[in-house]
């Protein structure tokens, strides 16, 4: 039995949503037991090249709201991409989570044929739905995680990959 475009999004993402709340309750203990800042970590980076821990919030709820709105061929929720503490954060993920939790399963059936087009750097590319989920939208939105995740063990805060990982039901 295939797995539904649904199944294979919305829970998906909402599930890295809550792993990204999971950080931001570490990186605010962190910043309190260790007497600094939580603005400091949120404006962390890896590297002077790469966006900082809240551009990897925004890329990553970007990439769950747009994935569905693309595959929806419907209109996503505009953020302002100004976050600069933890509790905006935190705001912005609440936000996202809100939209995935009004979309029906209904609204995407028969979307694993739908053509999606991008134009990343320039460049045009088109997929089916089911591919450009697979290998574009969900690989997209855990790299975010994942860096998101590595900023906070690069400052020193205790996140391991249980905290990654999630709560199994």
């Amino acid at each position: 039995m295939p797995i539904s475009m649904y199944r294979s999004t919305v829970p998906v993402f909402q599930r890295g949503l809550e792993t990204l709340k999971t950080y931001l309750d570490k990186a605010e203990a962190f910043a309190k037991e260790k007497g600094i800042d939580g603005a400091d970590l949120v404006a962390a980076r890896l590297s002077s090249d790469m966006l900082p821990f809240a551009g990897q919030y925004q890329r990553a709820t970007d990439s769950a709201k747009l994935a569905i709105a693309r595959l929806t061929a419907s209109e996503a929720p505009k953020f302002e991409d100004n976050e600069a503490t933890i509790a905006e954060l935190r705001a912005r993920v609440t936000k996202t989570e809100a939209y995935l939790a009004a979309v029906v399963p209904a609204a995407l059936e028969g979307t694993e044929t739908r053509e999606i087009t991008l134009s990343p750097g320039g460049n045009k590319i088109t997929f089916r739905g089911d591919e450009y989920v697979m290998t574009f939208a969900l690989p997209n939105f855990f790299f975010h995680i994942a860096t998101a995740h590595a900023i906070l063990r690069n400052q020193g805060v205790p996140v391991g990959k249980m905290d990654y990982l999630g709560r199994f039901a």
